[in-house]
């Protein structure tokens, strides 16, 4: 049975963020992610995933400045040492949180300018292997130009020939199924090529970031591709409600209480 994770930068915001722990716990889920956590203390992250009995799926590495319409400094080379220290405040979430695995937004800009390029590499080796000595995995998410146009990583095959090229053994796909749907279609055929250098999935509907099953995809008979292809790590709601959020949680019904 898949194992989902409420996103809690987009649901429950009917409560303040460290109350949205219990709110995801009481409406049966087992574990959480977010975009940032960086606002509160570790301690405090760390006290809401206890008092609560929630896993931690999952969080990205500081972006930037997200309220001026940054959206990662990976590909950005004047920024890596703003990243590098990123990468170590994000460590120290993570072994508060006890998270396995973090998400490195790339940045805006143009994945066919050389310096780009070789900044992102730069900051991906970096990462991982800090990660690394954490026993923690770095993920890597291509995400829609509708959504975040200028994005440097829009495109998930690029992606998928790039884990493959590094080879480093911590540095995973996070495949997003409303980005993928938008980007390419062929989602399914996706899954199956990409499922093994996959360790976090996402789910939206689409076209408009709803509640599962909500769109132009079937998303329930995904969940039953994904159990039957053997995928057992977390699915995320990153998710916008239609309205308050429990009351659009209809589709979660069946599968609460699945094992973390």
């Amino acid at each position: 049975m898949p194992k989902f994770a409420a996103n809690l930068s987009m649901m429950f915001n009917e409560h303040a963020f460290l109350d949205r722990f219990k709110a995801a716990a009481d409406a049966g889920f087992t574990a959480v992610e977010y975009l940032f956590p960086y606002e509160v203390s570790p301690e405090a992250i760390a006290k809401a995933l206890a008092d609560n009995g929630l896993t931690q799926a999952l969080f990205n590495l500081p972006p930037g400045d997200w309220a001026s319409g940054e959206r990662g400094l990976a590909s950005l080379p004047e920024r890596f040492e703003e990243f590098a220290a990123g990468v170590e405040t994000a460590l120290t979430y993570a072994q508060a949180s006890g998270v396995k695995q973090l998400h490195m937004m790339a940045g805006l800009s143009d994945k066919s300018d050389p310096k780009a390029l070789l900044a992102y590499e730069r900051a991906v080796r970096h990462g991982a292997e800090r990660l690394a000595t954490k026993g923690l995995h770095l993920l890597l998410e291509p995400i829609n130009p509708r959504d975040m146009p200028g994005y440097f990583l829009n495109d998930f095959n690029w992606c998928a020939a790039f884990i493959a090229r590094l080879g480093l053994p911590n540095v995973a796909l996070q495949y997003d199924i409303y980005h993928r749907q938008i980007i390419h279609g062929d989602v399914t055929k996706g899954l199956e090529a990409m499922l093994p250098i996959t360790r976090h999935i996402q789910i939206a509907s689409v076209p408009a970031r709803h509640e599962p099953d909500t769109g132009e995809l079937n998303d329930t008979r995904l969940f039953e591709t994904l159990d039957a292809m053997g995928y057992d790590g977390f699915i995320g709601c990153e998710y916008r409600p239609k309205g308050e959020t429990v009351a659009g949680l209809g589709w979660f019904a069946k599968y609460k209480g699945a094992a973390r």
